[in-house]
């Protein structure tokens, strides 16, 4: 699973996502689309969006329910909570003078 969560944060299309998803939670793959054109001028396919979407679906950090016909993508920090905390937990303590 950290393999594909480091997989998916390689991509900076796919940091932007989060980004966005950050910003604002619950975004259809058609409000995703037209805020990484918007914003960050990234002029991307539907498509294309839509397959770095099933990335961060498969790492954990994007979970997604619907409503009606409608999509929606939610931003899970789990994944990188437990890494953080993984890494972080285990500093040793600084030295002080």
């Amino acid at each position: 699973m950290e393999d594909d969560l480091f997989k998916a944060l390689a991509d900076p299309t796919r940091r932007l996502i989060l980004d966005e998803l950050a910003e604002r939670d619950g975004q259809s793959l058609f409000e995703i689309c037209t805020r990484l054109i918007g914003k960050h001028g990234v002029g991307l396919s539907r498509q294309a969006i839509s397959q770095h979407l099933a990335v961060l679906e498969a790492a954990d950090l994007v979970r997604t329910r619907r409503e009606g016909r409608y999509k929606f993508h939610d931003l899970n920090t789990e994944p990188l909570e437990r890494i953080a905390t993984r890494w972080l937990a285990h500093r040793p303590p600084e030295d002080n003078p």
